[in-house]
């Protein structure tokens, strides 16, 4: 019996090897080469199928002015938060991809989300393969969703998911998860890097043929990636990551890519006993609240997409030894090396021999520069033993040479502070609005040392 030829596929880009090699020669990733059976069958293209046929019809060309286009339509999901994340909601075709930790909530959100569209009418279609039908129904009685008429269907090979789906045409189908899904065209297990994107592939081209909404969920890698090739994140419409600890009640779903809608918008939404509820008034998650003003904390108001949040910053400075620490906890580390540096040369502050902790309250990721003057005036309080005044906040990009520069879409960040009862506002120059906002007391500062005499005043 002849032997079965095998190649080296590595798990990193997905490229392959006739032999072991210790570094993949695609993507230079170390260790990464798992041998596979390669497949034997005969040369056809593998999108040939009949389900397909259609798509293989030439297009005429056209420009873009001839090209007919409407807004897409769109189906609420029944969960303002996630509608939020979307877009505006559910697109008809569209390919959504949602990743995170196990047990953070990808499959309680999406059995929730099925059922409010069930419930007004539309069809819908869970395929799970990491759990059986009893255990899906098990989870939908915990979540109070009595009598749900929720189709779900236990299965891992993709061409009887594609039949199903094809069949009985559900407005929304979600795959539980695309890991565990494998074709009979492939000879590889199931969570191979050829598997994945063949499956996604698959679905893909259906979603867009057939006009069913499909959700996939995703593994993560202990790095917090989504596992797989990352050609799985070009090929879907809409990427969504889970972020939270499991330990907190508090979850963040943001967009990482969507063609429909704004980038880096988030959900947050409370873990119940009746799962997921979304979080109307976010801002109050990242507050502490301290019955008096404490040294070392100011509040920031940080842009999630289209959302203003206020975000409290908290800095530590303690005496530390010969080699002290600067540590960030939501914040870069590198940046506040930088702003360390910047606060010693144009403010005269000094911090070499002082350990620095800087932490953004809520378990929140700020990756804007908008953040540096609350860090800093944070720093300087904490340095000081002075608490800043009550109803205080600040937000300014700070540069090297001690300037304060402009965050976009400042006034809609001030008047989210407004709105909440904040009275005092330290901001960029270039960021003070043509007419007095009611309640707010704004000073507009261009350097460094002009926003630390300004809260000098205010001490």
């Amino acid at each position: 019996m002849a032997k079965d030829k095998t190649l080296f596929s590595c798990t990193e880009c997905g490229g392959t090897s006739p032999r072991w090699l210790g570094k993949c020669p695609a993507c230079g990733a170390w260790n990464t080469l798992i041998e596979q059976v390669a497949d034997a069958g005969p040369g056809k293209n593998r999108y040939s199928t009949p389900q397909f046929a259609g798509l293989a019809q030439a297009q005429a060309v056209m420009p873009l002015s001839a090209i007919e286009a409407s807004d897409v339509e769109r189906t609420p999901s029944g969960i303002d938060e996630l509608d939020r994340v979307l877009g505006g909601g559910i697109v008809e075709g569209g390919v959504v991809l949602i990743g995170g930790d196990p047990g953070i909530g990808k499959s309680t959100l999406l059995l929730q989300a099925l059922d409010a569209l069930q419930r007004v009418g539309l069809p819908t279609l869970y395929v799970t393969g990491e759990e059986s039908g009893a255990q899906v129904a098990l989870r939908s009685r915990r979540l109070g969703l009595d009598h749900s008429q929720v189709n779900v269907l236990a299965e891992i090979q993709l061409e009887k998911i594609l039949a199903t789906i094809d069949s009985m045409q559900p407005a929304v189908a979600v795959i539980d998860s695309i890991q565990t899904v494998y074709s009979d065209q492939l000879t590889s297990a199931p969570g191979s890097v050829a598997q994945v994107r063949e499956c996604a592939a698959h679905l893909t081209r259906a979603a867009k043929a057939s006009g069913v909404a499909i959700v996939l969920v995703g593994h993560v890698t202990k790095e917090g990636a989504l596992a797989g090739p990352r050609v799985l994140e070009h090929m879907v419409d809409t990427v969504l990551y889970f972020e939270g600890d499991t330990h907190s009640q508090f979850r963040l779903v943001r967009a990482i890519k969507n063609r429909f809608g704004a980038v880096n918008e988030i959900g947050v939404f409370a873990m119940t006993e009746k799962g997921l509820k979304g979080v109307s008034n976010p801002s109050a998650i990242f507050l502490s609240q301290h019955s008096e003003p404490v040294p070392g904390s100011c509040v920031m108001v940080t842009l999630e997409g289209t959302r203003p949040l206020l975000v409290e910053i908290q800095a530590l400075v303690d005496s530390g030894g010969p080699s002290p620490r600067r540590l960030s906890v939501g914040l870069d580390k590198d940046r506040l090396a930088m702003l360390l540096a910047v606060l010693h040369r144009h403010a005269g502050v000094a911090c070499m021999d002082q350990d620095v902790f800087v932490n953004a309250v809520g378990g929140v990721r700020i990756s804007e520069p908008a953040a540096d003057l609350a860090v800093m005036l944070a720093i300087t309080s904490s340095l000081r033993g002075k608490a800043l005044p009550r109803g205080f906040l600040a937000f300014g990009e700070v540069g090297l040479a001690g300037e304060v520069r402009p965050a976009p879409r400042g006034q809609e960040r001030l008047k989210e502070a407004a709105k909440l009862g904040f009275s005092v506002a330290v901001v960029p120059k270039a960021n003070a609005p043509k007419k007095p906002i009611e309640g707010l007391t704004i000073h507009a500062v261009e350097r460094v040392e002009e926003a630390m005499n300004v809260v000098r005043e205010m001490g």
